[in-house]
């Protein structure tokens, strides 16, 4: 795992969901760590290979899931909150992706990690569309699991390789820009969801 910030802010723990070491949406999650507002870290999971297909006997061997699991699975925990960058496979999020949480959204000693988890999606193509519908995709499976995704803004990073340079680099002004936006949201979208419930009720009138 590739930590960027200090270990005093809050913790943003970040999936690419592409096995490929140097794939487009993990260049988009290092370009993100590098653009992090002051107060947040991104981490950078690596070991997404490690997560076997989900598969009930070896749930039901260990209710802690095998080693690749449980590592995934307490860094979730870990976190304040999780930032996904997807690529698009025919029309919707990869499998590996998709495999990942489902073994996230089982029960464990941990509980459910995805639950009530701070979630922002976003995603990188060569194509023209950025990942449109396999954003769609994601957020579908996330609601199910019970995360609480960020509904705005999007981002959608479309012909990426003209968008980073031969080293690996995000250079694009734009996208920066709007890749600066999106954390600053996302760092809104989560001190808002972690709010005590009672401070969202009503409060009733004194007497």
């Amino acid at each position: 795992m590739t930590t960027f910030q200090p270990t005093s802010a809050r913790r943003v723990l970040c999936l690419a969901g592409s096995l490929r070491r140097h794939s487009w949406n993990r260049r988009l999650l290092h370009a993100a760590a590098l653009q992090a507002p002051t107060g947040l870290q991104l981490d950078v999971h690596d070991a997404l290979a490690a997560v076997p297909l989900f598969d009930e006997d070896l749930e039901s061997r260990d209710p802690a899931g095998p080693a690749g699991v449980q590592a995934l699975r307490a860094a979730v925990a870990a976190a304040d909150g999780l930032l996904i960058a997807t690529p698009e496979y025919n029309q919707a999020l990869p499998g590996v992706l998709k495999n990942a949480l489902d073994w996230l959204s089982r029960e464990s000693p941990l509980g459910e990690v995805l639950a009530g988890k701070p979630v922002a999606v976003l995603g990188a193509s060569s194509g023209p569309w950025g990942t449109r519908l396999a954003q769609a995709s994601l957020r579908q499976v996330l609601h199910t699991c019970g995360a609480l995704v960020m509904p705005a803004p999007s981002l959608f990073v479309a012909r990426v390789a003209e968008r980073f340079d031969a080293r690996g680099w995000l250079t694009d002004t734009a996208t920066l820009q709007s890749l600066q936006s999106f954390l600053l949201a996302f760092d809104a979208w989560m001190e808002r969801v972690a709010r005590p419930a009672a401070l969202e009720q009503p409060q009733a009138m004194p007497r």
